[in-house]
C-alpha cells in the first residue's frame, strides 16, 4: 500500500475516543481504545450510536495516534458510524497496525473492505431485514472474508433468524470466518436467541453485548 506516504497532514471527523472493555466480538473483554469516526450513510432501525451520523471534530492523524497511545493499551477498535465511509479511515487503520496495536474494524458490509490492511481484524455486520437496510449489504465483501475477520448477525426476531441461518447456508460463512449471532438490544430476549442456536445446533458464536450488561447504554462505554 501507499497509503503511509499520504498520513502526515491527513485528518478525519472524529465524534470520541474512549476507553472501555470490548464488548463483541473475539475480543470481549480486552481493555480496548474506541476509535468513533463521525458519519454513516445507513440507517438501521436499532442504532445505538446515531449521535455519530454528524458533528464530530476533524484530528490529524498523528493527533489521533497520540491520544490513543494515551490510555496504554493494545487493543483499538475503530468504529463509527461507518468507519470506511471516510476513505482516511484506510490510513488510520495502516498507522495502527504499524504502531503495534491489535487492531479491529467494525464495519456494517455496506463498503468495499478489499483496501483494508491485512493485520485488521474485520467485524462485518450483515444487515438483516429487520434492520430495515437489507439492501445495502455489499454482497461482494463475503468472498474478501477470511479466518483472521468476523461476520455479525443482529437478530431482531425469529423472521432474521431464519434469514441469517439461509445466508449462512448460501455463503458458506462458517467456512470462511467466524460467525456471531446477537440479539437487538430490548427487541429479542437474548434466552430465545440461544435456544433457537442450540435446537438447530447451529455453528455460530452466541454473544450479548458485554458493555451494555455492564452500563446500559451509556454513551461513549
Amino acid at each position: 500500500m501507499e497509503l503511509a506516504s499520504a498520513a502526515t497532514g491527513e485528518r478525519l471527523r472524529l465524534t470520541e475516543i474512549f476507553l472501555s472493555l470490548q464488548g463483541e466480538s473475539r475480543s470481549v473483554g480486552w481493555p480496548t481504545v474506541f476509535v468513533r469516526l463521525t458519519g454513516c450513510p445507513l440507517r438501521c432501525q436499532y442504532c445505538d450510536t446515531a449521535y455519530a451520523f454528524h458533528g464530530g471534530e476533524w484530528h490529524d492523524i498523528d493527533a489521533i495516534l497520540e491520544l490513543v497511545a494515551s490510555h496504554g493499551v493494545r487493543h483499538v477498535c475503530v468504529t463509527g458510524g461507518e468507519p470506511l465511509a471516510q476513505k482516511r479511515c484506510l490510513v488510520l487503520l495502516q498507522r495502527l497496525c504499524a504502531a503495534g496495536y491489535e487492531v479491529s474494524l467494525e464495519t456494517s458490509g455496506a463498503i468495499d473492505i478489499s483496501e483494508v490492511d491485512p493485520r485488521v481484524m474485520r467485524v462485518v455486520d450483515l444487515k438483516t431485514p429487520g434492520s430495515k437496510e437489507q439492501h445495502r449489504n455489499l454482497l461482494g465483501n463475503i468472498p474478501l472474508l477470511t479466518t483472521r475477520d468476523q461476520v455479525k448477525f443482529v437478530l431482531c426476531d425469529r423472521a432474521d433468524y431464519d434469514w441469517a441461518k439461509a445466508m449462512l447456508a448460501e455463503h458458506r460463512l462458517v467456512e470462511r470466518c467466524e460467525v456471531l449471532f446477537s440479539p437487538s438490544y430490548s427487541q429479542l430476549p437474548a434466552r430465545e436467541l440461544a435456544d433457537w442456536i442450540l435446537a438447530d445446533r447451529l455453528p455460530v458464536r452466541f454473544q450479548l453485548q458485554l458493555h451494555k450488561q455492564l452500563w446500559g447504554e451509556e454513551p461513549g462505554r
